[in-house]
Formats: structure tokens, C-alpha cells, sequence
């Protein structure tokens, strides 16, 4: 008796996963935005290593143009702005992102949880998140950080993540009113599925373009916080350089007027950069989460299944069938 030939399609499967994986990596805006984050990022972590000099020390030189000792120039103290660009992006870095992840934690667990639940609780959650939406964000992080006896770049991340959460809860609570009556969703609460599992399991993976966008619009939010923050002269003393203590100083010694364009032009240019890898970064989600996207304009785009899809502006796209007398 024959044995029968057993196909292992593996190779094949995990070859569509992998493209499926690297497909946002491949959108050309997506990965200009990665290639930009990593080189902040990276120079968060060795900015204060290679700087050429103490961003706070003094020096004979002052206000000097750009110059094979002073690459960026210098400030009224002599001291060296290339130095204090370098120290002062860790802090930004650093300010955004851990703010970002605080308020996304929160609007994960007040939003989700409020849209799904009902009762009282759902109801004192919404309520919490209407309260915080209609509190004008920037005064009420001005006032406490003028309260806090000292203000590190940790207590400005916390500040800025706890009042800053409201927004992205709404949206993801209106996501999640969506989709508790989905089909899926009913099928898993019928088979006796818990709540927490119905919402980790069922629920958040359809809102991972949401809670990205959130992030990286929080990670915005949180990075000119702190810029606005330093330039109106809060948390401008002592060592603590960022972009905008680096304006701030700038700004107070009429840079401007003295025509020392080298002190406010590059960190100017280091927030419009920082927030452009952003901006692209969650241009790069959308494409890869929504398929009337992602085909950048071509009038045809193949899907994961190989078929073709017209798209026309305007129309439900056109599933084509590869047919030989079509136009």
C-alpha cells in the first residue's frame, strides 16, 4: 500500500507572514519616520557622551559664529550650542516617550474599559475622562510644575502623561462601543469567555492603529510640552538643557535682533525634524492598517490574497479576477 505524500506548505506560509511583517518597514514614509527616530533616539543615549564641551561651561568666545571649534556656535556665556543641542535631546527624548507611554497605559485602561462595560462603573470612567478633556491641558501642567519644588525630567513625563490621557480614552471607548457587538465578540462572550480575556484577546488587537496613533500623537503633545514649557522660562535652571531652554535663553538675549541666527535656527530645526519622523511614523500606521491607503494613489494595488483592486476615488474599490479580456 502507496504512503501518501505529505506537502509541507510551511516554507510558503512563513514566507507570507514574514512579508506581512516587513510590509510596513517597506512604506516609504514609514521607514524614513524609523530611520529618523533612531538616529534621535541614538543620539539621546550618546548625545551627552560626545559632546565636544560642558553645555554649561563658559568660554572667552562669545556669541561666535559657526567655526571648526564651535560647530554650532556661540551662545552670550561663551558656552557652546552644538554641546547643549546634543545634552538637551536626551531630555526631549525622554520627556516624549515616557509621557506617550503613561497616558497610553491610561486611556488604554479608562477608554477600552469604560466602552465595554456598562453600569455605573462605565459610566463614572466616561465621566472621569469629560472632566480632564475640558481642563486646559498646558495652564494646569504650568501651574503644577511652577508648584513642585523641583522639576526633573521624570516629574514633567508624569505630569504631562496624567493630564494629557483624555483625549486618546475617548476615542478608544468610542472604538470600543463598535465593536462589543460584533459578531466575534458575541460568539466569544457565548462560549463563557471572560471579560478581561474578551477585551486583551478580542477586542485591543483591532485597536492597535488606534492606540499607535495615540501614542505618537501623545509623544507630540508631550515634546512640545516641554519645549513650551522651558522657552516661557519654567524648568530653565540648573543643568537640565533641552531644545527649549536652548530658545528660551536665546530668545531673552535678543538673538534675533543681533542677528545670531546659529543659536534658535538648529534646535528650530531639531523639534521641525523630531516632529516630522513622527508625523510620517503615523502616516506609515495608517497605510498599513487601511487598505484604501495603502496604495498611495496607484489606480491598482494587489491585496494579500493576489487579487487586484481598482481604486477609485470616490468608490468602493474593484475586485479584479485577472480575467484575459478585460480593458
Amino acid at each position: 500500500m502507496a504512503t501518501p505524500t505529505i506537502v509541507d506548505a510551511t516554507p510558503a506560509a512563513a514566507v507570507k507572514v514574514k512579508r506581512q511583517r516587513l510590509r510596513f518597514v517597506a512604506n516609504p514614509k514609514a521607514a524614513v519616520g524609523l530611520t529618523m527616530m533612531g538616529i534621535f533616539i541614538l543620539l539621546a543615549i550618546i548625545g551627552p557622551w560626545i559632546s565636544p564641551y560642558d553645555p554649561s561651561a563658559r568660554s572667552n568666545a562669545l556669541v561666535e559664529g559657526p567655526s571648526a571649534e564651535h560647530w554650532l556656535g556661540t551662545t552670550h556665556l561663551g558656552q557652546d550650542i552644538f554641546s547643549q543641542l546634543l545634552s538637551g535631546t536626551r531630555s526631549v527624548i525622554l520627556v516624549g516617550l515616557l509621557a506617550g507611554v503613561i497616558a497610553t497605559i491610561l486611556s488604554l485602561l479608562i477608554g477600552v474599559t469604560s466602552g465595554y462595560l456598562s453600569g455605573t462603573a462605565a459610566e463614572g470612567l466616561s465621566a472621569l475622562s469629560n472632566v480632564f478633556l475640558v481642563i486646559p491641558a498646558l495652564p494646569l501642567i504650568i501651574i503644577i510644575t511652577s508648584i513642585l519644588p523641583k522639576t526633573t525630567d521624570v516629574t514633567i513625563a508624569l505630569v504631562i502623561g496624567l493630564t494629557s490621557w483624555a483625549w486618546g480614552a475617548r476615542v478608544l471607548r468610542a472604538q470600543t462601543l463598535s465593536l462589543r457587538r460584533r459578531d466575534y465578540v458575541e460568539a466569544a462572550r457565548a462560549t463563557g469567555e471572560s471579560t478581561w480575556r474578551i477585551i486583551i484577546f478580542e477586542i485591543m488587537p483591532n485597536l492597535t492603529a488606534v492606540i499607535a496613533s495615540n501614542f505618537i500623537g501623545t509623544v507630540i503633545f508631550a515634546v512640545t510640552s516641554e519645549i513650551t514649557l522651558a522657552f516661557i522660562g519654567v524648568n530653565t535652571s540648573g543643568d537640565n538643557w533641552n531644545w527649549g531652554t536652548i530658545l528660551f535663553w536665546a530668545q531673552s538675549q535678543q538673538a534675533l535682533a543681533q542677528g545670531a541666527w546659529w543659536w534658535f535656527v538648529p534646535a528650530g530645526l531639531a523639534i521641525a525634524l523630531l516632529g516630522t519622523a513622527l508625523a510620517l511614523l503615523n502616516f506609515g500606521i495608517d497605510e498599513f492598517v487601511s487598505p484604501r491607503l495603502r496604495g498611495n494613489g496607484k489606480s491598482k494595488v494587489k491585496t494579500v490574497d493576489g487579487d487586484t483592486v481598482r481604486m477609485r476615488v470616490g468608490f468602493t474599490p474593484v475586485l479584479g479576477f485577472g480575467r484575459k479580456d478585460e480593458p
